[in-house]
């Protein structure tokens, strides 16, 4: 099996099988949810993942609604899988802060085809959540957002670690989207179950699109060193 078999493998056997959630909160599946995005994850994975080398594991935090959520990819949304994956995708043009930062850097890094051949990016739970605000609107929750929803997802995140270090991952290092939450609960399972020799933790897309926008230079040169220093 290629890489790219293995992780479609991976994506169709994805449901949750954590302690029950609390109230209120409601498991996105995009690959169960929609038979679109089903379908682009196995034609982008074949275009980038059909051979049997390795790569290095990036892990976020969860899939949001605008970007995995439509296309089942993390950290593209449909805008990006369009222009810069040449994916075609029919339906509603989506735009998520994250995926506009993760192309300008994998632009910079000689683009998808040199950049997915090295790495591989996911999040420590491939599930995501959903909440209904006061005004009835549904908005993304991460995992880590309450401590009901952390206890209840941890085994579910610690047995997806082991699937997706079985995919074909190196373990030297492995590469962190966000250096506060996401980055210390990583370093904390890391620490107990011992997967990866190393965590490299770089400041979450989000957060540099929406805080450090003048500064997103100096954040993909950051990223580009980082990565650059395992290959």
């Amino acid at each position: 099996m290629t890489f790219a078999d293995k992780i479609i493998q991976f994506i169709e056997q994805l449901h949750y099988t954590g302690d029950p959630l609390p109230p209120g909160i409601r498991i996105m599946n995009p690959y169960r949810e929609s038979e679109q995005a089903m379908e682009i994850s196995k034609t982008f994975y074949q275009k980038y993942f059909n051979d049997n080398n390795k790569r290095h594991l990036i892990l976020g935090i969860n899939p949001g609604r605008f970007g995995a959520g439509l296309t089942g990819i993390p950290f593209t949304d449909t805008k990006r899988l369009v222009s810069e994956c040449h994916i075609p995708y029919d339906g509603k043009i989506s735009h998520e802060p994250s995926s506009v930062f993760v192309y300008e850097m994998i632009h910079a890094f000689g683009g998808p085809e040199a950049f997915y051949g090295k790495f591989y990016i996911n999040s420590l739970c491939p599930l995501g959540f959903t909440i209904v605000d006061d005004k009835g609107k549904e908005k993304n929750y991460n995992y880590y957002d309450s401590p009901a929803l952390l206890k209840a997802t941890t085994s579910y995140i610690i047995e997806n670690i082991r699937k997706q270090i079985e995919l074909g991952v190196e373990t030297d290092v492995c590469f962190c989207f966000g250096t506060g939450k996401n980055e210390n609960f990583l370093r904390k399972l890391n620490s107990e179950h011992q997967f990866f020799g190393k965590i490299i933790a770089l400041e979450h897309p989000r957060f540099i699109v929406q805080y450090k926008a003048k500064s997103t230079q100096a954040y993909i040169d950051k990223y580009l060193s980082a990565f650059h220093s395992v290959i």
